[in-house]
């Protein structure tokens, strides 16, 4: 899959990049950072995937986390993908701040007219992955995710429905229980419709509870 650097910028000895690329998954440009250490340029780096929360782009955590310095002295890839679709021109995508637009909720949608294009879930856990591994110097082995918020909320349920995957996962005040909070309400109703029994495969609250009880 093609890759367009849109930006390139020398930090903490390694370089902080952002790459754009027709995805697969949710139909669309999409754009992903990252923090590539002076450690890449001559062997595989543990990758450590960055989940934003609501309203971010791909630029929330690169600008304002100076996480850069530490990953470098690590050898530690950060990749931070976008936080939805956008331009899709779909009705109502841009209403509101917590539903739509920056606002995916790491979730693959099943109700129109959102199921095309709103398969964050697929995009982080699958597509990304593969882009990565393919294009940088990724150790596939050594592979983690956190994030913040939405993106904590989004980096549970990551880990949690794909046990073994990542080597370790963190949440920085994480929407840890969507289905009781209004904001997982919302986007859970629009993306996942209303069977409430559907919303259970994304809140990390319940897949944490049916993991310990078997």
């Amino acid at each position: 899959m093609a890759l367009t650097q849109t930006s390139s910028n020398k930090c903490c000895g390694g370089y902080q990049k952002v790459f754009e690329h027709d995805s697969s998954e949710v139909k669309c440009k999409m754009k992903f950072a990252i923090y590539l250490p002076p450690k890449a340029e001559s062997s595989k780096c543990p990758v450590l995937y960055w989940l934003s929360g609501l309203t971010c782009t791909e630029q929330n955590f690169i600008s304002k986390a100076g996480s850069q310095q530490l990953a470098s002295e690590l050898g530690l890839i950060i990749v931070a993908p976008d936080t939805s679709p956008r331009g899709c021109n779909i009705e109502g995508e841009d209403e509101s701040w917590d539903f739509g637009t920056g606002a995916g909720f790491y979730v693959n949608a099943t109700q129109e007219p959102f199921k095309t294009n709103y398969r964050m879930y697929s995009y982080v856990t699958e597509e990304l992955p593969r882009l990565i591994n393919s294009n940088f110097p990724a150790d596939p082995e050594k592979m983690s995710i956190f994030g913040h918020s939405m993106g904590g909320h989004g980096a549970l349920i990551c880990a949690l429905k794909n046990p073994g995957k990542y080597k370790s996962v963190s949440a920085f005040a994480p929407i840890c229980n969507p289905m009781q909070c209004s904001w997982g309400q919302k986007a859970f109703s629009g993306y996942l419709g209303p069977d409430k029994s559907t919303w259970e495969k994304y809140d990390a609250t319940v897949l944490d509870f049916q993991s310990a009880a078997s």
